[in-house]
């Protein structure tokens, strides 16, 4: 047996491997970019099976497509939809900037499951035609703009959204348990004022509630679908009740209240609210960034440098030095925040480069914002499961840096003036004795008593607003 078929497309015969799904339209594809090995993200493929079933399901409704037809068109979508198919959608990610090849890819690949279902030779395009019935109502410049919103919302929905509210609850509860912890605060990476390492971390947790915030306004910044535009934003080919109906199912389905575009001209021309979704992934990878970079710092030596928080040991740190654990959580945290930076900047490029009335740029576009969400949802999920449930508190190493610290005296200025104080910090500095041990040799000169000075550089009292 050939281990190719002969399929027809309107360019001529195309030799397609026999057993798969997809058609002389793909194959093209196939053959004319071999440039990363990579395809399209699973997320466009199941968005794509979404599509093309509610396009069948209405289509069937408004007397487009028999009705026959569009019952095994709406199997085989949802097939593709489930991800069962995944294996027949081969065609790289760089390949034609609106994503034609994708979207005759899955076109060639339901009808041909549709030949299946009924019996009949795959290629044969028989029951079901993939441009004339598969595509009823719909071009590559609607569907594949449509197929990147819904990929992004599901994932932003299911994925990221969940992620950071375990980590923002996490770290919430570390704040509750470090609550009472004192420790010295930090300002330009210099000592600054006492602060509780509960207030750090209670920090932390409003941001991973603010990053939740901003994956609730990414979500919203794509509802909006431009499916119904067909070529160019006019709807050519299109019934009129094809877009609201097709997208309402698609609404349905996901759980996500995504309607049809307001202007189908900007939908398809313009790829901005694309653009402002990754913007709100990029500030959330601003914010992991910071707090994962704090973490390491805090528990960094641990035992020549920082060290007020013991992070949980997950792997040897070095081929050459025993004992050496290494903050590796916090470097892949930081790592997929540069990552995802660099994301930015293509889904930026990419956006403004709309040429009249369509974006060539939408396949890569695609990979770069569903690949930010990916690598943030997972990074979130380990970053709390390996480290931030793990910390804890070095209270005797709180206390000891609070104590040897210069900015002890901030709170002495008030009681004694700023430049008594200022010389108390530098003959600390000099002696190697802490604040505290200086004043109180001094009791007389500074004119204060010792219930004065111990009041003055009580630590905890610096933590909170005084009355």
């Amino acid at each position: 047996m050939s281990d190719t078929r002969t399929e027809r497309d309107t360019m001529g015969e195309m030799e397609v491997p026999s057993d798969a799904l997809y058609g002389a339209s793909t194959q093209r594809a196939v053959l004319n970019f071999p440039v990363s090995g990579e395809p399209v993200e699973p997320g466009i493929v199941r968005a794509y099976g979404l599509i093309k079933w509610a396009a069948a399901r209405t289509n069937g409704e408004l007397g487009q497509v028999e009705k026959a037809l569009t019952d095994q068109i709406e199997t085989a979508a949802l097939e593709v939809y489930g991800g069962e198919l995944d294996a027949h959608f081969p065609v790289d990610v760089y390949q034609t900037g609106s994503g034609t090849s994708t979207n005759m890819n899955a076109n060639e690949v339901i009808a041909n499951r549709c030949s299946q279902l009924a019996g009949e030779p795959i290629g044969s395009k028989e029951p079901v035609h993939p441009n004339d019935h598969v595509n009823q109502g719909q071009s590559s410049n609607d569907t594949f703009p449509t197929a990147m919103h819904i990929a992004a919302g599901v994932a932003l929905k299911s994925d990221l959204l969940p992620a950071l509210a375990a980590l923002r609850d996490s770290l919430g509860a570390k704040a509750e348990e470090f609550d009472g912890v004192l420790k010295i605060g930090r300002t330009h990476l210099m000592d600054a004022t006492p602060v509780r390492l509960g207030q750090e971390f209670g920090g932390y947790a409003k941001q991973v509630e603010r990053a939740v915030d901003r994956a609730h306004k990414a979500l919203k910044a794509i509802h909006e679908l431009p499916l119904g535009g067909t070529a160019v934003g006019t709807g050519l080919n299109c019934h009129p009740d094809f877009a609201a109906r097709a997208i309402g199912l698609i609404a349905g389905k996901t759980g996500i209240e995504f309607r049809e575009a307001d202007d189908h001209f900007e939908a398809q021309a313009a790829k901005d609210a694309l653009v402002e979704c990754h913007g709100q992934l990029n500030t959330i990878a601003a914010s992991l960034f910071k707090i994962a970079n704090d973490i390491r710092l805090l528990g960094s030596g641990p035992r020549c440098a920082i060290g007020e928080i013991r992070l949980p040991a997950t792997q040897p740190g070095s081929s050459i030095m025993p004992g050496k654990v290494n903050p590796v959580m916090s470097e892949a945290v930081t790592m997929v925040a540069a990552r995802v930076f660099g994301n930015h900047s293509t889904v930026t490029w990419c956006g403004a480069n709309g040429h009249f009335e369509l974006n060539v740029f939408m396949p890569v576009m695609a990979k770069a914002i569903l690949e930010s969400i990916r690598l943030l949802t997972n990074v979130a999920t380990i970053f709390r499961e390996r480290c931030v449930d793990g910390i804890e508190a070095d209270v005797e190493r709180c206390g000891e840096l609070i104590e040897y610290s210069l900015s002890m005296v901030t709170s002495l200025a008030p009681v004694i003036g700023y430049e008594p104080a200022a010389k108390i910090a530098k003959e600390s500095v000099a002696t190697g004795k802490t604040v505290r041990e200086l004043c109180t040799e001094q009791l007389g000169e500074l004119g204060i008593t010792r219930e004065q000075l111990d009041a003055a550089l009580d630590p905890a009292s610096m933590t909170a607003p005084r009355a």
